[in-house]
Formats: structure tokens, sequence, C-alpha cells
């Protein structure tokens, strides 16, 4: 277990302790850096609790004692690179901004990727594959994202269209048939109309995958949901990693589409590149050349 998915277990399991062992879950989740150096009684001390505390922590998360816990933090910590979730100050210069923004882009997109289900993924594009028709569905930030999907999707030659109207998605969700597939996609998971829509859908028999954080709503209503759980920083409305992550997944999802396609998609890629061509002008820049080792 790497350190973002020992420190999420963490996390997911802090309702489930005790009061005294909540102290030591904050701590650690606070400080994993430090607790790695630390004795039990040094632990114990930082967070207010007694030495068996620690312990009961420790094996209320599988694990035979401290050392043992420790030495798994340890070993995730120097495998992953830490990348934390930044808090701008209104002192940041440009490079300290920039900085933190990319390095919480980063940690969000490896947390991620530790947390997707292969078998979710794979379920999702099986029914991609299938699909005689793909509507892609969204609101506000999403639709974008919706619109990235619509475009990989046709490349591959999947009747795929996307809709950001609550008008449009109602309409579409009413002429689906069971086969379809709809990928609803939402950093919130609440949103009103789409649930609407979404719940549309499910009366015709078509297949609803979500993008979406877990135990929401519109969750609830997958019929293969490929959860996106993020802590974002609300006061940055406009800095939503999980864009960029949903454009990820979506990235995934149509390798995984072309890969289930076969070869013979190739030839079709290569004739939409081909007819591209005379849509851009010449690239007459020198080609990269790589720094010398």
């Amino acid at each position: 277990m790497n350190s973002f998915n020992l420190l999420k277990s963490i996390a997911d399991a802090r309702p489930k302790l005790r009061k005294s062992e909540q102290k030591v879950a904050d701590y650690v989740l606070a400080n994993p850096n430090e607790v790695i150096h630390m004795r039990i009684v040094d632990l114990a001390s930082e967070a207010s609790v007694s030495e068996p505390t620690v312990v009961r922590f420790c094996r209320a998360l599988n694990y035979d004692g401290f050392q043992d816990f420790k030495l798994t933090l340890a070993q995730g910590l120097a495998s992953s690179p830490s990348f934390e979730q930044f808090s701008l100050d209104s002192k940041d210069t440009v490079r300290e901004f920039k900085q933190k923004i990319f390095d919480s882009m980063i940690g969000n997109l490896i947390s991620i990727r530790e947390e997707l289900d292969p078998e979710t993924l794979e379920a999702a594009i099986d029914a991609l594959a299938k699909a005689p028709r793909v509507e892609i569905y969204g609101f506000g930030a999403s639709a974008p994202v919706c619109m990235d999907a619509q475009h990989k999707l046709y490349r591959l030659k999947i009747l795929a269209a996307a809709y950001s109207d609550p008008h449009m998605q109602t309409i579409s969700a009413v002429t689906l048939s069971e086969g379809d597939v709809v990928i609803a996609v939402s950093q919130t998971g609440r949103t009103k109309d789409l649930l609407h829509s979404v719940r549309l859908v499910r009366e015709t028999g078509a297949t609803v995958i979500t993008l979406c954080p877990s135990n929401t709503p519109l969750a609830d209503l997958a019929t293969i949901a490929i959860h996106t759980d993020l802590e974002e920083d609300k006061d940055l409305s406009a800095l939503m990693s999980s864009r960029v992550v949903h454009l990820v997944v979506i990235d995934v999802l149509a390798v995984g589409v072309a890969m289930k396609l076969g070869p013979a998609l190739l030839d079709h890629l290569k004739t939409i590149k081909r007819s591209l061509r005379n849509l851009r002008l010449n690239d007459k820049r020198p080609p990269l050349r790589r720094p010398e080792s």
C-alpha cells in the first residue's frame, strides 16, 4: 500500500474510530513525514493520548502494531512523491502559486489513479465499445469535459453527442434504448437538472456511466460508477482540479475503447489525420533536440 492509499484509508476509517483514536488519526494525517521518525511515546505525547491508544489505532487499521504501521507509512512516503493541496496566500509570488497549483494538480491525479478500479473501467470501456449511441451530459465546468469526450469518441467511429442544456438532455434521455450509454459528468454529483436527466435515462434501460464523487445522488443512480473523490479548495472555484481529472479519465476510457475495437481502427485514425492536413499550416519549426545527458 502506498502513502496515498494508506492516508486515505485512515481518513475513511476515522469516523468509526474511538474519539481518542481519532486524535491519533488527525495527527498522522497532518504530519505523516514526522510520524515515520517518531517513537510510540512521541506520537502518543503529540496526539495527547496514551501509548495503548496508539496501538489500538494501528490495530484498527489491521496492523500488528505501531512499528508495522510506521514501516508501511515510511515505505509509501519513500516511493510516492509528495504533492500537497495548496493554500494560496495574498503574499504569494507568481513562482510560488504556480508551484502550488501544479503540485496540487499532480497530487490529485496520482491519488485518483491509485483509487480507480480497473474492473469498473473495464466495464465502462466494454459498454462504450458496444453502444449504438453514446450521449454525454454535464453542466458548467463539466460541459467542456463532455465536449472533449464527444470529440474523442467520435474519432473512434462511435456515434456520440454532448449536451449541456437541460432541455436537450431531456429529449436525448427519453429517446435512448437499451444498449445505449450515457456518460454523466459532475464535480459535485448533486446537480438537480443532471439528476433529472439521468433518472429519465434509467427508465429507458440505457447504461449510465458516472464521473463524480462517491456517496452522492448521481453516483447512486449509476449503472457503472467511476468515483473521483478530491479535496477541492472551496474558495477557488475557477481552479477545479476535478475538471482535469475528468479529462484524464475520459482519455483512459477512449484509449480502452480504441484497444478493444482493434487494429482496424488504426486505418480510420490515419485517414482522419490525413484529412486534417489541409486545415493546418506547414510546420516549419526545427525538430526539438533532447538535452545531452
